[in-house]
């Protein structure tokens, strides 16, 4: 895989680790992603399902995790993610 295709996805890897920490599911995410960073669904979905088989304790916690949380209203996700996404940009491309 070329520098650019493995910097591309750990940059995915990267916008899902925020979407977790706003408690977002995987499907919040993909939209998220695909309407804020331009990331197409299943490009998404791909790197959440290889990072569900690394950390699967991790995600079966998260899973029980989303039953009991308070959810964030639309426009509060919306602007986590514009900022996210900016703050992301706004960093060197090395990191």
């Amino acid at each position: 895989m070329g520098d650019s295709s493995t910097s591309y996805i750990h940059m995915v890897q990267h916008l899902i680790e925020k979407c977790l920490i706003f408690n977002m599911t995987k499907e919040e995410c993909m939209e998220a992603l695909s309407k804020h960073a331009n990331i197409k669904p299943v490009i998404t979905s791909t790197v959440w399902n290889e990072l569900e088989k690394e950390n699967k304790e991790f995600f079966e916690a998260y899973a029980q995790s989303q039953s009991k949380q308070d959810r964030m209203s639309e426009e509060e996700t919306s602007q986590m993610i514009r900022k996210m996404i900016s703050d992301s940009s706004n960093k060197d491309p090395g990191e």
